[in-house]
């Protein structure tokens, strides 16, 4: 490491966004990249602390300390083979990662933490500048045939990690493209999709096949894939959605959150949508219901549409803004968070509940909800309560549905391998990321339940070490 006072002698310096007027006029990403020289010396902020709490905090076990110092001294290559040993995709994490590791920092116990995601994007973006992200195709093949059934984060984290140790791999896709929620979900204007094509086709460089358009179950049978496969990893996801059925739920104008934000995906793609079947909230009251990250996202996009105006709206309480004392460092605390989408325009509101939608000609016009309060009962259960006439109706042309992901679609593929789901209708695994079903595994939000990215490449990362070691005893 360079200075040892860094940390005490360099405050920390976020990268930023392009400005609200500008970026609300396309789907360009938002976020700005620092120069180098300025990226080298926020990396010097990390202190080398011994017991690095932010390694034990991330799910892939990325090694901060020594990365950051390489990437401190100006030694980016070194930096890039540090960090890529444990994330197969540092550029999909490097935009999209909360980053549960600067949350455990040691510095931030009692100062601002060290941009660790920023320094990670801007180590992986100088690596594919530089020319050092190249094909490495494994040196010899082992014989066995994989079938990876899902392209999100988890299916090609898994592909590639098999790829590497010399299986044949093959990649099924059911849409047209590569990439699953990360194509089809997250806004443009987060992860340019540029930004995956780039990893794919290094990916098939390497070998990777990958058949796009083919849905396992429909267009190849389950019993072909078993046949031709020696194992096969199920990463399709938890695709379902939290539905909201109250009255007034089937009426025009009230749709899914992942159905809006795929469309617009598609329509920054270039694909035709005839207007009739457009999801659009031009000149119109939004109100996005659910106050995450896939509910931030609709904000982004809706003003992107140019609505009239944006609500959010929230169960739940407001979270604090610093780190209340029952999630104490190095846990990850759940604060407010205000998100690039939030400061260009929205109303946020908490502690509402959606009682009913109503129409005119069949078109959603308002939705009714209420005021609610939050109380532990004997047991430490929070329990849910309206406030007496705290009643209020908003205006309602376009309402979202962005209240998260229950669990995994119970389609004719899970009933194809006749996989038994859990109590949470998930796909239940074991140590090595095997089903039930002897050769199936699963991984990523099949599994685990709608989670992070980043623990979506961990989880495929894992299941690929658990093929391979069933292929390996066989």
């Amino acid at each position: 490491m360079g200075d040892p006072r860094s940390f005490i002698t360099i405050n920390r310096v976020d990268s930023g966004y392009r400005p609200v007027t500008e970026r609300i006029q396309d789907y360009d990403e938002v976020e700005r990249l620092l120069p180098d020289d300025a990226r080298m010396r926020q990396a010097l902020r990390c202190m080398d602390c011994g017991v690095p709490f932010c390694h034990w905090a991330c799910p892939v076990s990325n090694i901060m300390p020594e990365w950051q110092a390489k990437l401190a001294q100006g030694n980016w290559q070194a930096a890039y083979d540090i960090l890529q040993a444990t994330n197969n995709f540092p550029e999909f994490t490097g935009r999209l990662c909360p980053a549960p590791c600067e949350a455990s920092c040691v510095l931030g116990i009692n100062d601002d933490p060290v941009t660790i995601r920023e320094n990670e994007l801007a180590v992986i973006e100088h690596a594919f500048e530089a020319g050092y992200v190249q094909p490495k195709p494994p040196a010899r093949r082992t014989g066995k045939k994989v079938a990876v059934i899902g392209s999100g984060p988890a299916g090609l984290a898994c592909a590639d990690s098999l790829n590497k140790a010399g299986h044949t791999v093959v990649l099924y896709e059911a849409a047209d493209a590569v990439g699953g929620y990360l194509r089809f979900g997250v806004p443009d204007f987060k992860l340019d999709k540029r930004i995956i094509d780039r990893r794919i086709a290094i990916l098939q460089a390497e070998g990777l096949t990958v058949q796009t358009g083919v849905k396992v179950g429909e267009d190849i049978s389950v019993d072909d894939i078993q046949a031709e496969y020696n194992a096969v990893c199920l990463a399709i996801g938890a695709r379902q959605p939290r539905d909201l059925p109250i009255e007034g739920r089937d009426l025009d104008g009230i749709h899914f959150a992942v159905d809006y934000l795929t469309q617009q995906n598609r329509l920054v793609r270039g694909d035709e949508i005839p207007d009739a079947e457009r999801i659009t909230a031009a000149h119109k009251h939004v109100v996005v219901i659910g106050g995450g990250d896939t509910g931030s996202d609709c904000v982004g996009t809706a003003n992107r549409q140019g609505a009239q105006s944006i609500t959010q709206i929230e169960l739940l309480p407001a979270p604090p803004e610093i780190r209340p004392a029952d999630q104490p460092w190095p846990l990850w605390p759940k604060l407010y968070k205000t998100s690039s989408s939030h400061e260009e325009g929205c109303k946020r509101l908490f502690n509402i509940a959606t009682q009913q939608f109503s129409a005119t000609d069949g078109h959603v016009q308002k939705l009714s909800a209420v005021h609610v309060e939050w109380h532990a009962d004997d047991n430490g259960q929070y329990r849910m309560t309206e406030v007496p006439g705290s009643e209020f109706e908003l205006e309602a042309d376009l309402v979202l549905l962005a209240m998260g992901f229950v669990h995994v679609e119970h389609s004719e593929l899970i009933a194809g391998f006749g996989i038994e789901l859990n109590a949470r209708g998930n796909i239940p695994v074991d140590e090595r990321y095997m089903t039930g079903v002897d050769g199936l595994f699963a991984a990523g939000d099949a599994s685990r339940g709608a989670s992070l990215v980043v623990w979506a490449i961990h989880e495929g990362r894992e299941a690929a070490r658990g093929i391979h070691d069933y292929l390996s005893s066989r």
